[in-house]
């Protein structure tokens, strides 16, 4: 699933391409895609009509458009969401889901989805440490590139839980943004293992972790993101090239390009790990 990279890609095509323009219809092309919207599609539609999309927001993994009177159209991306800007005269897409055309008369917002995991909704923003959040995104913690995100807050609360690294890095409410990709990349420049133990890690290693884990988002950023096919892209559609540059994930039996050790594959919560023996030896029981 995309993670704090590839969804900041999205939010700054949405910036660039939608913000300050009014929305003139919606059309929901599959029930699914507005699924988390109680009120269905008639709701869903009506609302946003005549609505000006405001500036685009991200906060870990969630993305939202402001809207007016404190309100806000969550999206989802799942695991093959995209957000598309396309003229008025392309093609619709084999699984466009919802379309938005503009006041301008401008290029549409096309919400693709082949797999109809992702969605999206309208919600109500709220007020959280001085940040204005959808409600459903309360919970969520500020990720490493939020302006106002204290790493030593972050080292704190990981050191505080007694649990596998990895999982604490994953877990949205303690530092949100990183996924199973730039967990593993993260801990692979850290040397550690993901089964070592949260509250077993030194405030500086625990610390050197984030960084590590800030610093390879940001290089993933610069490349578009990661994407394994072409599922994940930006606005314009155009894939990002970071898979290339990937020292862990997913290079099994590869060579460890720091120790030359084969880096190996490990089940992890039904997905995987990836990992460098040598480098990152498992903690002793």
């Amino acid at each position: 699933m995309p993670e704090l990279p590839e969804v900041e890609v999205v939010r700054l095509g949405l910036e660039a391409h939608v913000a300050g323009r009014v929305i003139s219809s919606v059309e929901v092309l599959h029930p699914r895609a507005i699924r988390r919207h109680d009120l269905g599609s008639l709701d869903f539609c009506a609302r946003l009509a005549g609505q000006p999309m405001a500036a685009a927001r991200r906060r870990g993994k969630y993305l939202w458009v402001e809207l007016a009177d404190k309100a806000a159209m969550l999206a989802h991306l799942g695991m093959s969401g995209q957000m598309l800007v396309q003229p008025s005269s392309a093609p619709d897409e084999k699984h466009l889901r919802v379309r938005f055309r503009f006041a301008d008369g401008g290029p549409e917002l096309r919400f693709v989805d082949q797999r109809t995991f992702g969605g999206l909704a309208l919600a109500e923003l709220v007020e959280v440490d001085g940040t204005l959040v959808p409600d459903s995104v309360a919970h969520i913690a500020r990720d490493p590139m939020d302006p106002l995100f204290s790493r030593d807050a972050a080292v704190r609360a990981l050191r505080l839980r007694h649990t596998e690294i990895k999982r604490a890095l994953l877990d949205q409410t303690l530092v949100s943004g990183i996924g199973n990709i730039y967990a593993d990349e993260a801990l692979w420049r850290a040397k550690l293992h993901g089964t070592r133990m949260t509250d077993k890690l030194t405030k500086v290693k625990a610390a050197e972790l984030l960084d590590h884990a800030t610093d390879v988002m940001r290089e993933a950023l610069g490349q578009g993101g990661t994407s394994f096919d072409a599922l994940y892209v930006n606005v314009n559609g155009q894939s990002g090239y970071f898979d290339r540059s990937l020292s862990a994930y997913g290079q099994e039996n590869r060579p460890c390009k720091r120790c030359g050790a084969a880096i190996v594959r490990e089940p992890f919560m039904n997905r995987s790990s990836y990992s460098c023996p040598r480098c990152q030896p498992r903690p002793r029981s």
